[in-house]
This record gives structure tokens, C-alpha cells and sequence, in this order.
């Protein structure tokens, strides 16, 4: 059995706390997006503790565009040598409107596109797919040489998505990796 923790480090005191953790005996740890970024951290973690594994534990995904997301995932999933997780999950309606300012109209569907968008991403730059994904919130049709993040010798990081309902579990089940 694995154990993983919450890893509540800034990137102050990351690499001291990723170690304490694997020195007590976690096997991964995960962040969480409050008041300080979700994948900052993780770099450090991964630098000064490579046995273990990471997420987002969640990223908020609908203030950022499926790309974003997509080019953080794999640099991680590069980085961590294939210990990476992509956790996000949509937050709720005041977050997205009032503190991101961005809509949540059909959060189950948005989330599902986005999950789909990012694979679109994974599939272009892993397997040499043409990048050509058109959905109802999000179209992404372009990816030249010079922006193209190429193969990972890890592979595809692994997404998961935090769900509270019954709609985001089924979303959950239909396209991401994991819950």
C-alpha cells in the first residue's frame, strides 16, 4: 500500500518538507490550490525528494486554458520522471465568477471539454496527433514546430478530477484517469 500526504509547503520550505515527508515514510504528496500555487511547490518536491510521487490535489482548472495546463503537466511529468498526477477539479460557482472571473455555465460539460482538450494536447505532442480539437468552450487547432513539447519518455501524466456530485462523477468516469 502507498501512502501519500498533503503537502502544505510554499516554495520556501518545499525541498525541507518534501524530504521530512520521505524520511517519515510517504510515498507522494499532493498539493492543494489555495493561497499559494499548485505546481511551484512540486518542482522542489520533485528536485529534492525524486522517490516521490506528486499531484495537484486540485489544480482550478476553468480559469486556466486547457494549454496552460497542458504544458505544465508534461514539463512535471518530465521533470518527476513519470511521478506525476494532474489533480484538477472546476471549484465552485463564486470562486470561478468572483475570485477568477470567469463563467460557470454547464461546469460538468466545461469540465468534461476541458479534460478532452488537454488529452488533445498529450495525444499531439506524445503520439504526433494533428492538434485539431473543437469543442463548444474550447478550440485548439495550432501547434508548430517551435511550440510543440514533444514525446515524453514518461508518457501521458495521469488525470484525475475532483468531484462532489453526481454529474462530475460521471464526467470523471467517462474521461479522466482517475477520481
Amino acid at each position: 500500500m502507498k501512502i501519500d500526504g498533503p503537502f502544505y509547503a510554499v516554495l520556501d520550505n518545499a525541498a525541507d518538507e518534501a524530504r521530512r515527508l520521505s524520511d517519515i515514510g510517504y510515498d507522494g504528496v499532493y498539493t492543494l490550490e489555495g493561497n499559494n500555487d499548485p505546481f511551484l511547490p512540486l518542482v522542489l518536491a520533485s528536485e529534492h525528494s525524486p522517490d516521490l510521487d506528486i499531484a495537484t490535489g486540485i489544480a482550478v482548472a476553468l480559469p486556466r486554458n486547457p494549454s496552460h495546463i497542458a504544458y505544465q503537466a508534461w514539463d512535471l511529468q518530465k521533470f518527476s520522471k513519470g511521478k506525476f498526477i494532474l489533480g484538477i477539479g472546476p471549484q465552485i460557482k463564486a470562486h470561478n465568477e468572483k475570485r477568477f472571473g470567469v463563467p460557470f455555465n454547464k461546469p460538468a460539460a466545461r469540465m468534461r471539454e476541458y479534460i478532452l482538450a488537454v488529452k488533445a494536447f498529450f495525444n499531439c505532442w506524445d503520439d504526433g496527433d494533428r492538434l485539431d480539437f473543437q469543442g463548444e468552450f474550447f478550440q485548439h487547432t495550432l501547434m508548430t514546430p517551435m511550440f510543440n513539447a514533444g514525446p515524453n519518455p514518461y508518457g501521458k501524466p495521469p488525470i484525475t478530477l475532483g468531484a462532489m456530485g453526481p454529474k462530475m462523477t460521471q464526467v470523471a468516469g467517462e474521461v479522466a484517469d482517475g477520481l
